[in-house]
């Protein structure tokens, strides 16, 4: 891979970190001032006035937010099921997270650890990295931090792709490991949050 190509990746992903970080800001603010998010019904009506584009963008940002993580995952999922309910918010969830998973290990594929390293701090990468001389033993590690919610996902995604494992089966641990752990975020946060609310 040529430094150059490295490079350019790595100001686009900077810009649109910092890009990304201002929408967001500037939404928060345009919503809060139209009371958007002043309760879940209203947050649930702006949504449904979208359309199918509401479903549609929120899952596009929940997998942008896997490949660019901006705000924490978590927000995300508990922001999905306010807006659509308990059922379908984890479904947009899910799809957005599988989406977003698949692309960073895609990507990390593609441009190898010096992109890693440009978008995840040294002490991460380091406590990590040693997994990656473990052979097979990784794939088990991987799913299993997969199916529990306490693992830094988003990097072990692009850890993986530094790895032999094949897209084929790394898809089918995201398909079959992620429900849980989006389930427990997406309802449990949730409740979590209801229950200190009220």
């Amino acid at each position: 891979m040529e430094v150059k190509s490295v490079n350019w990746l790595n100001k686009l992903i900077n810009y649109s970190t910092f890009i990304g970080i201002g929408l967001t800001v500037i939404l928060l603010i345009f919503g809060y001032q139209q009371g958007i998010f002043r309760s879940p019904e209203s947050l649930d009506a702006f949504i449904r006035s979208c359309g199918l584009w509401g479903p549609v963008l929120f899952m596009a940002f929940q997998a942008v937010q896997v490949v660019f993580p901006i705000l924490p995952g978590s927000l995300g999922c508990v922001a999905g099921v306010i807006a659509f309910g308990p059922i379908y918010g984890f479904i947009y969830n899910y799809v957005g997270i599988c989406l977003g998973s698949i692309g960073a290990f895609l990507i990390s594929k593609h441009y190898g650890s010096p992109m890693v390293k440009r978008l995840f701090s040294e002490k991460t990468y380091n406590k990590y990295i040693g997994w990656l001389d473990k052979g097979k033993k990784f794939d088990v590690f991987f799913a299993l931090a997969i199916f529990f919610p306490v693992a830094p996902d988003d990097f072990l995604c692009y850890l993986a792709g530094l790895t032999k494992m094949k897209l084929g089966k790394f898809t089918a641990i995201i398909l079959l490991g992620k429900p849980a752990s989006t389930f427990l975020y997406s309802i449990g946060v949730t409740s979590l949050l209801q229950l200190l609310i009220h």
